[in-house]
């Protein structure tokens, strides 16, 4: 293991994230709310800290391996959220602990929107801002940024980008240089954020608004400048543009670059986890919208589909936006929508979930098993579309879902043994290991009752989600760490 070369490359990104503190920071001075000093003291830290770990070790550079690119990118998330949490630990009001600043740092970089915090319309614009900058820092990964404008990274660049990027199959590239892929994938990013900001405008928010939420939606994060989230609006355009959006965002970014490269959409329809993507999302939308219709919960079918559509989908993709109080709903519908997060977005998007294209490789493998019980002498195939799948990657996926499920389970045990309620824990624990955000029960506006020692346990399964549990669990091999 090349430790030297993982500090250098760690202290580089740690100063690069420097450079985060400083949007907050102008805001501060363009609203005046006196809020600027923490943002420049964390600068100074980051600066500091990540020159002190690269200048003792700047001529060591090796070429990475997979197991080094899986440690930096696990370090670098757990430090990166940790000098994220510095500005919430110096403000003065609201005043905030340790652990509540960590867990809200984590939740924004983890995209997973879960709060602590109670009247976030009375924080200073520069701390609103710089919790959907989390977010949306984190929703494509910021190390993905590193590798596209640090090229004094050298070799190794693919081993970052495959332990980073989201999804089950990493091997993929979309253009033949890495730092080309990563370029493409911001390309993508930025423009759509500038196109979710401006629809949001033209809906009826102020600039400020716009600007922050359209970094959370795109990055299907969920974070918003106001405690009633899009709610606050009470617009159903705002809710349709929120909506749009997050399923774009929750498409696979490669599809994104083929249709713009391309200038065609054929490489959508012919991609079977877009139909079946688009598929859940519609069933969702309809039995959420005639279960409220015939409930009577709303009094008319067009506010019944307005709210259908936008929480279905916010909660499905792991956004987490909130217009309604989702919980109070009729029948099944809460837990139904807490399950649907489960499945998530598509793979290599910013959504959390196991992801759309592993539970189609788990239904077809299980489909597959069924077949096999009929007609045990036949040979049958797991196909993706036209092409088979290979056993490989279907063992692989059976493994993830193993994993997760684990994960899940200890986590959720874990919640249960700090105090919270059976619903409670359950949701909770969904709810971070999704990336989703809210919860039932007594998570299900903010996190602030739960206890120290179970959001430390919160913020362990937003890592697990975040890193797509393996990338984490690696660590815990003896046989990583033997050189």
């Amino acid at each position: 293991m090349h430790y030297r070369a993982i500090v250098r490359i760690l202290g580089l990104l740690v100063a690069l994230f420097s450079v985060t503190m400083i949007p907050p920071a102008l805001i501060s001075l363009v609203f005046e709310d006196g809020s600027g000093l923490p943002f420049i003291i964390a600068f100074l830290m980051c600066v500091a800290t990540g020159t002190v770990m690269w200048y003792p070790n700047r001529y060591h550079r090796k070429e990475l391996r997979a197991k080094e690119g899986f440690l930096i990118v696990v370090l670098f998330w757990t430090v990166l959220a940790s000098f994220g949490a510095i500005p919430f630990i110096l403000l003065e009001q609201p005043s905030m602990t340790v652990t509540d600043a960590f867990f809200e740092s984590f939740s924004g970089l983890t995209t997973t929107g879960a709060t602590v915090i109670e009247g976030i319309e009375f924080l200073p614009h520069s701390i609103q801002f710089y919790r959907q900058q989390l977010q949306w820092l984190g929703g494509m990964g910021i190390i993905v940024l590193a590798v596209a404008i640090l090229p004094i990274l050298g070799v190794g660049g693919m081993q970052l980008y495959r332990a980073e990027t989201p999804g089950p199959v990493k091997d993929s590239k979309m253009t033949p240089r890495i730092a080309d892929t990563a370029k493409h994938l911001w390309y993508i990013y930025l423009s759509l954020t500038i196109a979710c900001t401006g629809a949001y405008m033209i809906a009826g928010m102020d600039w400020f608004d716009a600007v922050c939420h359209s970094f959370a939606t795109v990055a299907i994060g969920g974070f918003s400048t106001h405690d009633a989230s899009l709610g606050y609006f009470d617009s159903p355009m705002v809710n349709a543009v929120c909506s749009i959006f997050l399923l774009i965002a929750a498409l696979n970014f490669s599809l994104h670059y083929a249709a713009a490269s391309s200038r065609s959409v054929k490489g959508y329809l012919r991609d079977p986890e877009f139909k079946a993507f688009l598929c859940i999302q519609f069933a969702l939308i309809m039995i959420c919208f005639l279960v409220l219709t015939l409930s009577g919960y709303y009094g008319s079918a067009e506010e019944a589909l307005d709210q259908a559509m936008i929480q279905a989908v916010s909660i499905s993709t792991t956004a987490g936006f909130a217009t309604t109080d989702f919980s109070s709903w009729p029948a099944f519908l809460p837990i139904l929508l807490i399950f649907s997060s489960f499945i998530g977005g598509c793979a290599s998007s910013t959504g959390g979930g196991l992801k759309v294209v592993r539970v189609l490789l788990l239904f077809l493998q299980g489909k597959r098993e069924v077949d096999r019980l009929i007609h045990p002498k036949a040979v049958y195939s797991v196909k993706l579309g036209e092409r088979a799948m290979p056993d490989r990657v279907v063992e692989a996926v059976w493994g993830f879902f193993s994993a997760y499920a684990i994960v899940f389970v200890v986590i959720m045990i874990g919640m249960i043994a700090t105090g919270l309620d059976n619903i409670s824990a359950f949701t909770a624990t969904a709810a971070t290991l999704n990336n989703l955000g809210p919860g039932l029960g007594s998570v299900a506006g903010t996190y602030s009752e739960v206890t120290d020692a179970g959001k430390w346990l919160l913020v362990l399964a937003m890592l697990f989600g975040r890193l797509e549990v393996f990338s984490l669990l690696v660590l815990f091999s003896p046989t990583f760490w033997r050189s």
